[in-house]
């Protein structure tokens, strides 16, 4: 009988160490994600407020194992659990998230040497929506290969759209917005170019010849 009591006040200690573990990596994620905000000045914050908000973007990341190699076991455990449980996701901890406008441009050119543009892919607010957050994390992501992947992706459904297209060229980037005094002294919104990717429908054939 004591034997099974201690059974089961071990397995409550698990469980509640696990839950601990739990809501921490969520609070940290929280300071990460609200920090970041802070120190880019998209809040209602003064920017006096930016660079403790960095440092403290700085510290959380550091905590969730950023710091450490890609190929660190700690680091893709910590990812893999808060991407798996929710905590990663794009809609943050508090409340949906608004993205950063980060802006992906279509530039397709057709076999008649005409050319096409499209922002988006997708074909409704709900879709569009959630685009606007995939480019949102892919705007801050420094894994170049993971950005472009995701953007082939993307080019292969406006490729559907145009059947005709011989290449697309997809430019990515983010529209700064101006702070409130920059508005008000006339600042109008900039774009700032992040990177650029070329995609033809012959070199994606011969890719797949070859394989």
């Amino acid at each position: 009988m004591a034997s099974e009591i201690r059974k089961i006040f071990r397995a409550r200690r698990l469980l509640a160490a696990g839950a601990g573990v739990h809501f921490l990596l969520i609070f940290v994620v929280s300071c990460r994600e609200t920090s970041w905000l802070v120190s880019q000045g998209l809040t209602i914050l003064p920017s006096s407020f930016k660079s403790a908000g960095a440092r403290i973007e700085k510290i959380s990341s550091a905590a969730l194992g950023s710091g450490l190699a890609k190929a660190n076991p700690l680091r893709q455990a910590v990812a893999a659990y808060i991407h798996v449980a929710g905590t990663e996701g794009g809609y943050g901890f508090f409340a949906p998230n608004v993205p950063d406008s980060c802006t992906l441009l279509f530039e397709i050119h057709n076999a008649d040497d005409s050319v096409e543009y499209a922002l988006s892919p997708v074909q409704t607010a709900a879709a569009d929506l959630r685009v606007a957050g995939l480019l949102d994390k892919l705007g801050r992501s420094e894994y170049d290969p993971l950005r472009e992947g995701l953007i082939k992706m993307l080019a292969r459904s406006v490729w559907q759209a145009h059947p005709h297209a011989k290449s697309i060229r997809a430019v990515f980037g983010s529209v700064r917005l101006p702070s409130i005094s920059e508005f008000e002294a006339g600042k109008k919104p900039s774009f700032e170019f992040l990177s650029a990717y070329d995609f033809s429908l012959k070199a994606d054939a011969a890719k797949s010849e070859a394989q």
